[in-house]
């Protein structure tokens, strides 16, 4: 899963704190164990109590995305494509996460409309929008309907970055970046 993406944000960190750089098989427990050492780590820093559970409630979603909707490149092919990445870093007492994951290239328009729209909404129209969502009741196979970016962008307080690119016809690479 190489990008100059990815590299570019890790590079950031040179100076600055590396909290997390993970690149495998997200699956249940996997996520589990990356929770538990996130959280240990927050709670190693001096920040304060509030912001400490605003990033991992970022953390949560942003790993249950990346369990729930990143797309094997082939069956049959190793395992290297069926991975994801996640990476938290602090900068000057801002934290900024990178998740990344492979995404069939049909997917990727109807989930770049929705980011776009998340992307376009000031704090109200987020709220708004996050109550349509949840009234309308179309929810994935995932049970989300996009609350997830949605609360994301929420409990961030910023705006969503993100990216895709080509891998092959198939499939693409999806890279959101969230600055807390």
């Amino acid at each position: 899963m190489e990008s100059k993406i990815i590299s570019d944000f890790v590079s950031q960190f040179a100076d600055a704190e590396l909290l997390m750089n993970f690149h495998g098989e997200v699956n249940e427990g996997r996520i589990g164990i990356i929770l538990g050492e996130v959280e240990q780590k927050l709670e190693n820093t001096e920040e304060d109590f509030k912001k400490q559970r605003k990033v991992y409630n970022i953390l949560v979603e942003g790993l249950q995305n990346l369990y729930h909707h990143t797309d094997a490149m082939a069956d049959g092919i190793d395992k290297e494509n069926k991975t994801a990445t996640f990476i938290l870093g602090r900068k000057d007492n801002e934290y900024f996460v990178l998740t990344a994951n492979y995404i069939e290239v049909n997917n990727i328009p109807p989930l770049k409309a929705k980011l776009d729209k998340i992307k376009s909404l000031d704090k109200d129209g987020l709220r708004e929008y996050y109550k349509e969502v949840l009234d309308n009741g179309q929810y994935s196979v995932h049970g989300g309907g996009g609350l997830g970016m949605i609360d994301i962008a929420r409990k961030s307080g910023n705006k969503l970055e993100y990216d895709f690119s080509t891998v092959n016809d198939d499939f693409g690479l999806y890279i959101l970046k969230i600055k807390v």
